[in-house]
């Protein structure tokens, strides 16, 4: 039975050929202990049955919804028009190919109501071996914890989240940028909101070669951008972070930087590596400078 004084949870599904796993993927959010969501699935035109299988799940529950894009958007901007359906209080995206526990919106929501002043949560983060989760901070904390302690967390996935709509709406949800559009928007609600940390064992995610992820990693010039990405938000007039921390991490990007250009030079030849400098705006001096340095 559905308790519709908890929370509604918009559980968003961006949906491009994944018929092979598809249906596993919107049997985990069915599953789901917690039952006040609607499911969003919108298909990015797919050309396998990834739309088929959608649809049979649609017929035979109400609170599933299916949409078809008249064009191909692409990751992000088909991450944003899922939420631009959603009527939720919270979006919780579960990718196609991905799965999430049957208790994991339960322990979500959970989380989220114990910490009212947090307006996104990041789950799967390693363990803290000082502080037991869920763990709020507050966007000082939270650049720090990335920056300066070196506990990542802006490198997870948007599987790992669960975001307040208004708020999702407030910073224009996910720029358009391949392939680390999720990362940038860390680091914007990171700017103004406080981050919920939650452990392990909430969602369960795939790896496959035809992911996002693993296409990333076969140019360098994703890496370059995700470097630059970093380096602009961590030292902009937003950032929370101190003046002297800005700076040393200027330094510290300036190095990232000239080490990426180095080895685009060495493993991706010629082109690539010029690409790659002209893109981060480093000369050759300046490259040798920061190797060095």
């Amino acid at each position: 039975m559905i308790n519709t004084n908890l929370p509604l949870v918009s559980v968003l599904m961006t949906v491009y050929n994944r018929e092979e796993y598809i249906a596993e993927a919107i049997e985990s959010v069915i599953n789901s202990t917690y039952k006040n969501w609607e499911l969003i699935i919108v298909d990015d035109r797919s050309t396998d049955n990834s739309l088929a299988i959608s649809k049979k799940y649609e017929a035979s529950d109400v609170r599933i919804k299916v949409y078809i894009n008249e064009i191909n958007l692409g990751d992000y901007p088909n991450r944003n028009k899922a939420a631009s359906y959603a009527k939720g209080e919270y979006l919780k995206y579960v990718d196609a190919d991905d799965m999430i526990y049957p208790y994991g919106l339960e322990l979500l929501v959970y989380y989220m109501l114990q910490f009212p002043n947090a307006d996104y949560g990041l789950c799967s983060i390693e363990q803290d071996n000082e502080r037991k989760f869920p763990i709020e901070l507050n966007p000082y904390a939270t650049y720090n914890r990335h920056y300066i302690q070196k506990k990542h967390i802006f490198h997870k996935a948007p599987l790992s989240s669960i975001i307040k709509r208004k708020i999702f709406n407030e910073v224009g949800g996910f720029s358009n940028v391949r392939h680390y559009g999720d990362f940038d928007l860390w680091h914007r609600l990171a700017q103004e909101y406080s981050v919920l940390l939650m452990p392990h064992g909430i969602v369960w995610y795939r790896v496959s070669n035809g992911q996002e992820g693993a296409i990333r990693k076969k140019n360098p010039m994703n890496i370059a951008k995700t470097i630059h990405a970093a380096h602009m938000h961590c030292v902009s007039d937003d950032s929370p972070l101190s003046k002297l921390e800005k700076e040393a991490l200027d330094k510290v990007f300036l190095k990232q930087k000239s080490d990426a250009i180095l080895s685009g030079f060495k493993r991706f030849g010629w082109s690539k590596g010029v690409e790659m400098k002209r893109f981060l705006n480093l000369s050759y001096v300046e490259i040798i400078k920061f190797r060095v340095n």
